[in-house]
């Protein structure tokens, strides 16, 4: 058998020490599959006393993990320390210079840094490996850069923050508004103690932006990613969905707009209606689910555990045993050079149905100003409901269904009511997804 990977890790947090048990735990398996042995032979972390469960007297300490990329005895650095800048980017930087694989699970920092450090890659000769940055175990970024490499994908979307898919699903099940189930996740370890990230949307967009880089060759453009969370859904909008025959989940979706003369890209992260019928609708608890639509596959699936210590450890480890392979390939599935400057594109002119939901004060012409607005703005009502809301005396919630249409008539009509004394909270849109 060939001579060992020695790797070095950073960030002992809950997927550091996963990634330390799993090599401990399957070292001979995965020896025979990477054809070496993979050996830790340094680890850092902030506090050095710690007790993480796992025997770490056998690995050098690094109090400063920049000190890994200087080493000769190291192949492969493996990045878990986190966040977009600071000392991640450094590290990682730092590893590429000095001719070192590297190995994240940063999702922030692949979003703002990644054509910079894959251009580093490649001009360096070394691997950037990031498959536990997008759906924690589920081999997505592999599925989409090797096993739909032959297709030309125009939408790629899905279910890609498993906080919010457990906060949704949850509120379905229990009838419970968003602030107390939120408080149930945190206590449960499924939300931060600032869980802002997670229910507004920006993980969900990071990965996104990732997604559509490698998926449509696209350079990465996290900044033009529209955004909203979930913190705005309210029991009454789950229980008026289910009525209608949707559940509701936070939605990452890309895809290539042709329609002018040059293609530009959509990205857009936001709560939708998804039908009973459709595949996402069945994806519950922090599970994550992306599909991918290529124009000789079809459609694929690709669904399982988004976060948690043993599937995110277990992509870590997989990009591990590629680069013991020889594995380095493309970053982004292409050269970063090679990938696409697109402009984001417009979203006006975009046709669906849309779920529009109204809090406003109980007095009479409320209901006759708000269909005067979607009138004046060209805005066919499908159905609508009205009931009172329990947690604000003298407030009813007016919810709506659209006819398909174009966004561009939804935003004048909200343009029309804003600032109107009827309205108690600004409203709530989503969109409706097709079958």
């Amino acid at each position: 058998m060939a001579e060992p990977l020695n790797i070095a890790l950073a960030g002992l947090g809950t997927v550091g020490t996963g990634v330390v048990r799993l090599i401990e735990t399957n070292a001979e398996l995965i020896a025979r599959r990477a054809g070496r042995p993979i050996r830790i032979v340094a680890v850092s972390a902030r506090d050095r006393s710690k007790d993480r469960g796992v025997d770490l007297s056998r690995y050098d300490w690094e109090d400063d993990p920049a000190a890994m990329t200087v080493r000769e005895d190291v192949d492969v650095v493996v990045e878990l320390v986190g966040g977009s800048d600071g000392p991640a980017l450094t590290l990682v930087r730092g590893a590429i210079t000095h001719g070192k694989g590297l190995v994240t699970a940063n999702k922030a920092m692949i979003a703002h840094h990644g054509l910079e450090l894959a251009a580093a890659a490649e001009q360096a000769g070394v691997a950037l490996k990031f498959e536990a940055a997008v759906a924690g175990g589920i081999p997505v970024i592999k599925g989409l850069s090797e096993g739909a490499a032959a297709n030309a994908i125009d939408r790629v979307y899905g279910i890609l923050n498993g906080t919010c898919n457990y906060i949704l699903s949850t509120m379905e099940d229990t009838g419970a508004d968003f602030g107390d189930v939120l408080a149930d996740a945190q206590r449960l370890g499924y939300a931060e103690a600032d869980p802002t990230f997670d229910i507004e949307g920006v993980d969900a967009a990071h990965k996104l932006s990732i997604l559509a880089a490698i998926a449509f060759g696209a350079r990465l453009r996290f900044d033009a990613v529209e955004t909203m969370g979930v913190s705005r859904v309210k029991a009454a909008d789950i229980e008026q969905a289910r009525a209608l025959g949707y559940v509701i989940r936070l939605i990452g979706t890309a895809e290539i707009d042709r329609s002018g003369g040059s293609p530009s890209l959509f990205q857009r992260v936001r709560p939708h209606l998804v039908p009973f019928g459709h595949p996402l609708a069945h994806v519950d608890g922090p599970t994550n689910a992306v599909v991918a639509e290529g124009n000789f596959m079809g459609r694929l699936l690709f669904q399982g555990a988004g976060a948690g210590d043993g599937p995110t450890a277990s992509a870590v480890v997989a990009d591990i045993i590629d680069i013991a392979r020889g594995e380095k390939g493309a970053t982004f599935s292409m050269p970063a050079g090679e990938l696409e400057a697109m402009e984001p594109a417009l979203t006006g002119h975009r046709l669906g149905r849309s779920y529009i939901r109204f809090t406003v004060h109980d007095r009479p012409g409320v209901l006759a100003e708000i269909t005067a607005a979607m009138r004046d703005a060209n805005v066919s009502i499908e159905s609508l409901i009205q009931k009172g809301d329990p947690d604000n005396d003298g407030e009813v919630i007016l919810a709506m269904v659209t006819h398909e249409g174009p966004e561009s008539a939804v935003s004048e009509a909200m343009r029309i009511l804003e600032g109107s004394d009827s309205l108690a909270a600004q409203p709530l849109v989503m969109q409706i997804i097709g079958e």
